[in-house]
């Protein structure tokens, strides 16, 4: 029986096969011609390519593997040209004018940007003899100078944070107070502060002088405030927002009404165009200093009602102007972001815990928040994913203030358990944006 044989088999054994009276060219006249149909398919793994691509090179030097007769270099040649042997893959057609070189150095020696340490353990704990525990109320404060102002009952105390010396600055009396809420204007040498009475007083902190007080704008004690520039802003247990220019002797500018209960949280925009508030009706609402002077019944540009418990905590984005993050108390426990620009809600993360109060971290992408119930931490969380990076613990109540050092590194915190803590929790900036005056604050607390 006759059994086909490989391509791969000898030439003298093909043209023994074939007869002897056939001669080399008519063989090849007949496996090229078209009646020669048989398939060749080569197996990569078993074929030997050295073999098939050897070539003998004249006059190259190379080196001579035994006598191959002609007969058999031929059937090489035209078995590789059939298999594509002699053309190399991903060959270029032209050679490169210029060599590529080695991949740049200091590309590969670049330094990846190290974790940064996030200390578990507070840089200093001090004692807030009399603070008040309520959730509605702004008592902590720090100003531009990197002095601490907190409100302890009736008295306002300024901790300069430079040389860890303390002082007095007022105590109100018994009928007026106590003090309600705490904020320094932006040159750090000026605070108002807010006062159960409904009053509102600006003090000189230099001088340790009462510049003015302002009177018979709201009917209930003053639970927040504002300052954009040289207008101050206060918000009360009437519901009421009122904007105040300092400057004038008629100060009174504009009154917002919108909520209906407590007004327990106030921010501006660091433009200074936009004012968001968060009240005991559940509601933030967004206004728009545009609108100030419109005679427009509603006021308000937006009017926030996702969340389901009171809302003070509020903190504007510092690298993404039109974002703003409010917190919601006991029953909400949600940290939302909103498209102020839109009204929309971009995000809502349950915390699991009431939201007492929210800063940014000025340096990295990152938020930090503060809770109650009953774990009492602060959450530091990475935007925006909300990835937790840490939980800082130390309060044994609801940790309802914290205020944010002027170099962006460093905050306190306070609570009902009359202790006021400092973090370290943003580090060190790499490149710090500009200060109005150098601080010394690691020197202090470290």
């Amino acid at each position: 029986m006759w059994m086909p044989r490989s391509r791969g088999s000898s030439l003298r054994s093909v043209i023994l096969a074939a007869g002897s009276t056939d001669s080399l060219e008519q063989y090849y006249q007949k496996i090229n011609s078209r009646e020669n149909l048989d398939r060749f398919v080569p197996n990569r793994s078993a074929t030997d390519f050295d073999m098939l691509t050897q070539r003998k090179r004249k006059g190259k030097g190379k080196e001579n593997h035994g006598a191959i007769s002609p007969a058999r270099e031929a059937y090489r040649d035209k078995l590789a040209d059939a298999c594509n042997m002699n053309r190399r893959i991903l060959a270029f057609k032209n050679k490169s004018s210029t060599p590529v070189g080695p991949f740049p150095q200091d590309l590969l020696s670049s330094p990846t940007k190290p974790l940064r340490r996030i200390p578990q353990r507070p840089e200093r704990m001090l004692d807030a003899v009399e603070m008040v525990d309520d959730f509605n109320l702004n008592l902590l404060d720090w100003g531009s100078t990197n002095v601490l102002a907190i409100a302890l009952g009736n008295t306002v105390w300024l901790w300069d944070a430079s040389n860890c010396s303390n002082s007095e600055l007022v105590t109100i009396d018994d009928e007026d107070g106590p003090v309600t809420s705490v904020n320094w204007a932006p040159d750090g040498r000026q605070i108002a502060i807010g006062l159960n009475n409904s009053h509102v007083q600006l003090w000189d902190s230099f001088a340790k002088r009462q510049i003015r007080t302002f009177k018979d704008d709201h009917t209930q004690r003053v639970g927040s405030l504002a300052w954009n520039n040289h207008i101050l802003t206060s918000g009360g247990m009437d519901g009421k927002i009122i904007n105040r220019d300092v400057r004038a002797k008629s100060p009174t500018v504009k009154t917002y009404m919108g909520h209906q209960l407590e007004v327990c949280g106030l921010k501006w925009s660091d433009s200074g165009r936009r004012l968001a508030s968060g009240g005991s009706d559940n509601l933030v609402y967004i206004w728009d200093r545009s609108l100030a002077s419109s005679s427009a019944r509603r006021q308000w540009l937006h009017k926030l009602e996702d969340h389901t418990a009171p809302v003070r905590a509020l903190a504007w984005c510092p690298f993404q102007s039109s974002l703003l993050v409010s917190g919601g108390g006991l029953g909400d426990e949600c940290i939302k972001f909103w498209d102020t620009s839109t009204g929309a809600c971009e995000n809502s993360v349950d915390t699991g815990s009431e939201v007492c109060a929210l800063l940014w971290n000025t340096n990295e992408e990152e938020l930090l928040s503060s809770h109650g119930y009953d774990e009492y931490q602060l959450t530091l969380w990475k935007y925006p994913s909300m990835k937790k990076l840490a939980k800082l613990t130390g309060h044994h109540s609801s940790v309802l203030y914290m205020a944010q050092s002027p170099n962006g590194c460093t905050v306190a915190s306070a609570a009902g358990d009359e202790a006021l803590v400092l973090w370290n929790v943003f580090g060190t900036p790499g490149v710090r944006k500009p200060a109005t005056k150098p601080f010394a604050l690691a020197s202090c607390i470290r």
